[in-house]
This record gives structure tokens, sequence and C-alpha cells, in this order.
């Protein structure tokens, strides 16, 4: 049994540190990387407030398709350069979308959701999933979240 908790209070970076920290130690030694998707967007779900929707999107056969998360039911398949996510994925750099209506092309999974931050796992170069956070508060996510985000995509990218 593993148990993570965050510290009330702590800053964002200290909390993005032991985030990662506790996904290092939660998918240590397991090769599953579904299973190590789910507890991932556990982690994020209990890590991070303010958010209705966490999880991921893996890379099958050149789209993007849903892979483990927490929130409501969301689109299963996406195509490169479409939405948020896909457009992560096919520039390879993070996504940071104050208001997701802005967003040219934004796929509404959860009319809920009103900011988005996805990160691309990068393995060898390639992107082989993305991390996509969604919020209901506009301007949610920010530079410090972006920062903190990438650092668990490496840390992560070759457990899942």
């Amino acid at each position: 049994m593993f148990t993570f908790s965050p510290t009330e209070g702590q800053s964002k970076a200290d909390l993005h540190a032991d985030l990662i920290e506790a996904a290092r130690a939660i998918t240590h030694d397991e090769p599953d990387a579904i299973a190590n998707m789910a507890n991932l967007a556990a982690l994020l779900w209990q890590f991070l407030p303010d958010l209705n929707w966490a999880g991921f999107y893996r890379m099958v056969d050149g789209e993007l398709v849903l892979g483990p998360f927490i929130g409501k039911p969301a689109c299963i398949r996406i195509p490169l350069g479409r939405g948020v996510c896909g457009t992560a994925a096919s520039t390879g750099e993070s996504q940071l979308v104050p208001d997701v209506h802005a967003f040219p092309g934004h796929i509404a999974c959860d009319a809920a959701s009103r900011s988005e931050l996805v990160v691309p796992v990068l393995r060898d170069g390639a992107v082989v999933a993305v991390i996509d956070l969604d919020s209901p508060s506009p301007a949610r996510f920010d530079a410090d979240d972006a920062l903190g985000i990438e650092g668990l995509a490496v840390a992560v990218a070759y457990r899942i």
C-alpha cells in the first residue's frame, strides 16, 4: 500500500517535486504501462487541486487513444494536430491554455472544462503519450504547473 499526500500550503515547486517523487515510488519496478498510468492519474488527481479531468492519451498507430484517467467519460481517439492534446502530440510541446474556448479546434469532452494543460511524454525523442489536465476554472494552470508536469513526464517516460 502506498500513502502519499501533499502538504497543505506548500509552494507549487515543492508540490510538483513531491508529486514526482511519489510517481517514481509508485511506478518503481512495475513494468505494466497501463497500471502505471492508472496510478499516475490517481496521483495527479490527489496532488493537484481544482481539476475536473486528469489522465493520459497514448500514441497508438499515429493517433492519440484514451488511456487511464479520472473524470467524466472522454473522447476515445484524437487525431494528431486536433485540439489541445493533438496539438501537443504533433508539436512535441506543452500546451498551456488559459481559456479552452479560445483555442482553435478545441475538443470539448467535458463542457465544464475552462482551462487545460497538456504535456507530451517523450521517449527517445518520440511522443508516446500526453498528460492531460483539465480544470473548471479559467487560467487554472501557469508556467510553474507546466514546468512541474514536464518534470513528471520526464520522470515517467520509460515507465508508461
